[in-house]
């Protein structure tokens, strides 16, 4: 390793892909290595290319992959950055490179790691040795600096806030924690964090937001988790945020249980202007749920869903239907379910697609007493499963491709769920409902449509 990276471009932070947002987890580090002196460039190649040149020329090359997208797209470059620099240090960060930190040495990689890694990114561009693969992960509080996003691509280039009304406005992104109190089985967090999870500080969140708003956002979203894993920090948040930009709206992410024992923030998230609420239903099946380590039930969504459209505050599910415990009924359950709720629009077609996955690492093999996920499959990067009935299999597969059908022709959302929900009843051998969807409100969304 070089004694000094201390020339611009001699570190290169790459990321991959974050959901449609500007990309939190290269400006974190990005802050880090520049107040410890440090020049990186930085590369977003989900909207803008990698060249050759600053693959090459880089001594040090870190790539973001919070999420199992980023996972396969940072893996690729593996092979492309050795043929050009065989000689670089390269290493990956976030959630999915501590759960896959084997396969990515393999493929080339320096190192992997995960958690609160943004000052050993800084030790290694120091010169200290790098984690080792068993001690990839690391839980302990940063002193956050002042999140520095100069250098890359404006808001303008992410996902946007459609509203009710049709306009699209721009959006920018900040996290007021860390990591997740819960252990929902499925998720990856719990596999990293192990039921931990830090705060942000508010001057820091704050600075960062007021910076984005300066640069044109008129939204934020709050990517955390779980935004009320720490309810009086982050609504702290919340309040100062309305209180210096009234006209700027939010959404953030939160489970059915954290909104049903906190309820008076329904009525107050309103009140700051929160466009809605991302919540992780995943189910309406109480057995999924507990197999899932979901600490809500059925009832418990019933009652959300009432609760908030008492207080005016906009809901949108997030499910996981598809999983090797779904019973044969539960689609058509579900569909019924949200054109009940009065919910088509505030559900994004893709979610009624969503399969199980299961990544090294994740909790659900540590409770696999029934052999039901098979030995890791590394094309996917996951443990593969089959359901016991091929047909939801097929199921899946066929509204995986209207979905994809749908993307490619801007179809409206409400005749994808439409078409989704004739599929589900046909698969159950049933008489597709002749009455067309009653009306819905329109809800504001993301114009990317993946929130988990």
């Amino acid at each position: 390793m070089p004694t000094s990276l201390r020339n611009p471009g001699d570190i290169l932070l790459v990321s991959c892909y974050e959901l449609g947002h500007a990309p939190h987890g290269i400006a974190l580090p990005l802050s880090f290595l520049r107040r410890a002196g440090f020049a990186p460039a930085v590369v977003d190649t989900s909207i803008e290319a990698v060249h050759d040149a600053a693959l090459a020329a880089a001594k040090l090359i870190a790539i973001s992959v919070p999420m199992h997208t980023a996972l396969r797209l940072g893996a690729r470059l593996i092979g492309r950055i050795r043929r050009l620099n065989p000689h670089c240090q390269l290493g990956l960060f976030g959630h999915y490179a501590h759960l896959n930190a084997d396969y990515l040495l393999a493929l080339g990689a320096d190192w992997a790691m995960g958690g609160e890694c943004e000052q050993a990114l800084v030790d290694i561009a120091e010169g200290k040795a790098p984690p080792a693969p068993g001690d990839s992960v690391v839980l302990a509080k940063l002193g956050f600096a002042a999140i520095d996003r100069a250098g890359m691509p404006a808001v303008g280039h992410y996902a946007k806030l459609c509203t009710t009304a049709g306009d699209e406005v721009h959006a920018g992104y900040a996290e007021t924690s860390r990591g997740c109190l819960d252990q929902c089985r499925h998720c990856p967090l719990p596999a990293v964090y192990r039921g931990r999870f830090f705060v942000v500080d508010k001057a820091v969140v704050i600075d960062d937001v007021a910076k984005q708003v300066a640069a044109g956002a008129r939204h934020i979203s709050f990517g955390d988790p779980d935004f009320l894993n720490g309810p009086g920090h982050a609504m702290a948040i919340a309040r100062e945020l309305h209180r210096r930009w009234p006209d700027v709206s939010f959404d953030v992410t939160t489970q059915v249980r954290h909104l049903l024992r906190n309820p008076d923030v329904l009525a107050e998230l309103v009140e700051l202007n929160c466009a809605f609420v991302v919540s992780a239903f995943e189910s309406l099946n109480d057995h999924v749920l507990e197999k899932l380590a979901k600490r809500h039930r059925r009832a418990d969504i019933v009652e959300l869903t009432r609760r908030a459209a008492a207080a005016g505050l906009v809901l949108r599910p997030t499910f996981v239907p598809f999983t090797p415990w779904t019973a044969a009924t539960d689609m058509r359950e579900l569909v019924d379910f949200v054109v009940a709720q009065r919910l088509v629009a505030n559900v994004a077609p893709i979610q009624l697609t969503i399969r199980l996955l299961v990544p090294p690492g994740s909790l659900l093999l540590e409770h696999d007493t029934g052999g039901v996920f098979g030995a890791l499959d590394p094309p996917t990067l996951s443990h593969p499963w089959h359901h016991p009935d091929p047909r939801m299999d097929a199921l899946q597969r066929d509204l995986a491709r209207r979905v994809e059908q749908a993307s490619k022709t801007d179809e409206p959302a409400a005749d994808t769920f439409g078409a989704l929900r004739a599929l589900i009843y046909r698969a159950a051998e049933l008489p597709v409902p002749a009455e067309p969807l009653p009306p819905s409100r329109p809800a504001p969304r993301m114009t990317e449509p993946w929130f988990c």
